[in-house]
This record gives structure tokens, sequence and C-alpha cells, in this order.
């Protein structure tokens, strides 16, 4: 998989849709259920309450998948979505692998074999894989340092240091690819840290920087124009070990999704835009290995990076 020297990412399937271009990846994953999520005569309860992680409710993309898999879902009875309370995303994992914490019932994070082995993952990437592909937000007077920056080794060799949560499993990828990183448990702080000059690059998912960016207001941070960053890094709704009907009925929702293509509809909302204007088809991408995945989500990681080319072109139309 060549990716690193990739200039230019456009590639075939003029004629193809978007649920299709996922198909492969997401139904791989789907078939790596446990075959006990699925049981018959499971109770119902008449409205369910389900709290969804503050970070997750406050963002437009996922809370709107989150709701798309429950009205799917009927009968699994009526239901209320509910904003968490602002928890860290340690405090959140740590939550949820109590079983019986009632402050957060669901929770969009990346995954790693760590997080898949002490919660129930619904293994379909919520963002078609856009997670694990990372801009730099920087302040303006440091876009001058990544002119030359056009391998991983350029990056390794630089003075370049990259924030991130002490919490999330990019840390250590970024680590395990002798990068320099500087965390903080609070996603909020690492903004006033960037600010502060304690890094270069604040990288964030595809997925979620322009929604990062309206929401700090801050005309002194911009997107770095030119660099992508790559690596496996599905991104899975997670729910308690022992909650196998949420977790059935949010996979269930979006297998229908996926189906029906109204998850393709949803890609095409919320990421389309965030394609087009980083202009992702024409960065220069950067790939770094992810050891820290299981196998199973080492697999749909490792076809999401082969199949970057198509969904970013199809994306960007």
């Amino acid at each position: 998989m060549e990716l690193s020297n990739v200039g230019s990412l456009h590639g075939p399937g003029q004629g193809e849709v978007c649920p299709n271009l996922l198909r492969v990846a997401v139904l791989m994953a789907v078939l790596l259920c446990p075959a006990s999520w699925v049981h018959a005569g499971a109770s119902v309860d008449p409205t369910r309450d389900y709290l969804l992680w503050y970070r997750n409710y406050d963002s437009p993309a996922i809370h709107a998948l989150v709701k798309l898999a429950l009205r799917k879902t009927p009968e699994y009875g009526s239901y209320r979505l509910v904003r968490s309370q602002e928890l860290s995303q340690g405090r959140v994992l740590r939550e949820l692998s109590r079983n019986q914490s009632r402050l957060v019932d669901i929770a969009n994070v990346a995954t790693s074999q760590e997080r898949e082995a002490f919660l129930t993952a619904v293994p379909i990437p919520i963002d078609g894989g856009l997670l694990g592909f990372r801009v730099c937000v920087v302040r303006p007077e440091n876009l001058p340092l990544f002119t030359n920056i056009r391998t991983l080794e350029d990056l390794e060799g630089s003075n370049i240091r990259i924030g991130q949560g002490t919490h999330w499993p990019d840390t250590e990828v970024l680590r395990a690819n002798n990068i320099k990183v500087v965390t903080h448990t609070r996603y909020e702080i690492l903004f006033s840290m960037l600010r502060n000059d304690r890094f270069e690059c604040f990288a964030r998912g595809a997925s979620e920087v322009l929604y990062d960016l309206e929401v700090e207001a801050d005309p002194n941070l911009v997107i770095e124009p030119d660099i992508l960053l790559a690596y496996a890094m599905p991104s899975y709704l997670f729910v308690a070990q022992e909650d196998r009907q949420t977790a059935h009925r949010l996979q269930l929702g979006m297998e229908r999704a996926i189906l029906d293509g109204s998850f393709g509809e949803f890609l095409k909302t919320y990421y389309g835009r965030a394609v087009k204007e980083l202009n992702l088809p024409r960065r220069r991408v950067l790939v770094l290995e992810n050891p820290y995945l299981s196998e199973d989500s080492g697999n749909v990681g490792r076809r999401t990076l082969e199949t970057l080319r198509r969904r970013l072109d199809l994306l960007s139309r």
C-alpha cells in the first residue's frame, strides 16, 4: 500500500454511489458482530433515555447518526437521546466499563484493541474512516514550518510537536511512528495550549476539524493546507460490555441505513463539505502504522486506506 508518495488521490468509480464504496469494509465489520448480540425475546423498554457523551451529542454529525440508527429500529421502542454530563474521554470509558453507570450509555471514539476488550463496539466506521485522516490546526505564523514536510521521515526529523488528548489512541499511534506528542486530558484545553505555543500542530480528524473551528471562532487558528496524516483508525460507537441490547439496536439501525442508502446520504451531508473544503484529494499523504488495533479492526482500517482514493473522489463531488 504505497500511499505515502501519492500526490493526487483521484481515482475511478465515476458510476458508483457512496454506500457501495463503503460496503466491503462496512459489511465485513458487520459480519464480525458476535451472534449473541442478536437474540429473540429481548425485553423492550416502552421509552428509554440514551445518554450520549456530550461531545458526540454536540457534534451535528454524530448526533444525527445515532438518531438515524435509533429511528431505523422502532421495534426496540421509543427513545429519547439525552446529553451526558461534560466528562473527559478517559472518564467516559471508565464509566462505560462499569456496566452499571448512568452517566453515559453511548460514546463515539476511535477504536483500539484495549477498548474492544472491555467495551462493546458497534464495528461500523461511523464516518467512513475519515477520523484516521488528520490535518493540522496551526497558528498562521507557524505555517512555514510545514512547507518542506513531504514524507513521514521529514516529520520525524522536524521540531514539529503534535497536540493530542492523553487518552486518545492517536497519541500512541503518533509516538509509535516517532512523532513528538504533547498531551492533555481535556480536549478544550488543547486549543489553549496551541495558542500558547506548547505545540505546533493540533491534529484533528478530517470529519471533525471544521466543526471544531466553527466552535472556537478564532481567526488566529488556521488549517495547514497541504499535509494529510493517514492511519488505520476506525471510529465506532461504543456501549458498556453487557449492554447488548443497545449495541444490537445501533448496529441493526446502521445496517438498515447502509442498505437503504440513508447512510450514504448521511456521509455526503456531513462529510462531503469537509472533503471539499480541506482539499483532501490533493494533499500530500503521510501514512503512519497503527500497531494497536485488533485483528478485525485492523482489517477494516486497512480496507479504509485502500479505498481512500475513490471515497474522497466521490465525497468531493
